[in-house]
């Protein structure tokens, strides 16, 4: 069996063992997938322990996305884009970087949600490493604007210079701004904060959501209640971070393995699971 695993702090929670091994029990890879927790000081080590142990590729999770992308020895060009990697493959002595949130995300608000997203207005809130991998693959839908809101604005900003390019490629109005000083609503909007793991108030007003819009956290289970609550109750759409999550890991399976995996299937399988 060919050994991964998702390395982060905490870890407990994750569900991608659980995902990964429906994918190769569905697809017949010979794959087996673990979770191990890695102290706040000691990612790099962790790899190498792993590759060692004879360890073919891991997920990144908090709070180690960052730092992996300064380990890699190649990058591909989302998570170059990004500045950061939640996949990382290990080939030989080479350690090959992707980023798949912001494709995971889009398969799941434009796939299993069915929000096109061309031409609409999107709210991104949060400039951390969850938002950084999530806007390249947004702005490539060519929505007509996006708006990255942050609590440090200076974050915003910058996000959004590394980004200025690519939407200017796709025709897309692409402005920062902090959390206080947003205006106008939108059709979609995404939490990338941290708020919702924290318990927080949702860190934007609902005059932000257009009736109907799509309220998207990328959080799941109880930690993104309060935020689908908030959604409903101001006439959104709630969705959690489930299918982004499941969709995310198809897209790494694919990295690894040369395999598209039943994202859709397993997504569903894992909803039930939750509700059971």
């Amino acid at each position: 069996m060919d050994q991964y695993c998702v390395m982060g702090n905490p870890v407990g929670h994750s569900k991608s063992p659980w995902i990964h091994a429906r994918f190769a029990a569905l697809t017949g890879q010979p794959v087996e997938y673990g979770r191990r927790l890695i102290p706040f000081d000691g990612f790099a080590a962790a790899l190498q322990a792993f590759a060692a142990e004879g360890g073919k590729g891991c997920n990144v999770t908090v709070p180690f996305k960052f730092e992996a992308a300064t380990l890699v020895s190649r990058r591909s060009a989302r998570a170059a884009l990004a500045g950061a990697c939640n996949v990382l493959r290990f080939d030989g002595g080479d350690l090959t970087g992707d980023n798949t949130d912001g494709i995971g995300l889009v398969h799941d608000l434009q796939g299993n949600a069915g929000m096109a997203l061309a031409g609409r207005d999107l709210l991104l809130v949060g400039a951390g490493g969850a938002a950084a991998g999530v806007l390249g693959p947004l702005l490539d839908t060519r929505p007509r604007r996006v708006v990255v809101a942050n609590r440090t604005v200076d974050k915003a900003r910058a996000l959004v210079a590394g980004h200025a390019t690519l939407a200017t490629a796709n025709d897309v109005a692409l402005e920062s701004c902090s959390l206080t000083d947003v205006t106008g609503c939108f059709d979609v909007v995404v939490n990338a904060t941290a708020s919702s793991l924290a318990g927080d108030a949702v860190p934007v007003p609902a005059t932000v959501l257009k009736p109907g819009a799509l309220a998207c956290d990328m959080m799941y289970g109880p930690a993104a209640d309060g935020f689908l609550d908030w959604a409903r109750s101001h006439g959104a759409i709630g969705r959690d971070g489930l299918g982004m999550l499941v969709e995310q890991a198809a897209e790494a399976f694919w990295v690894w393995r040369g395999v598209r995996p039943p994202a859709a299937q397993v997504l569903a399988e894992l909803r039930a699971e939750l509700a059971a």
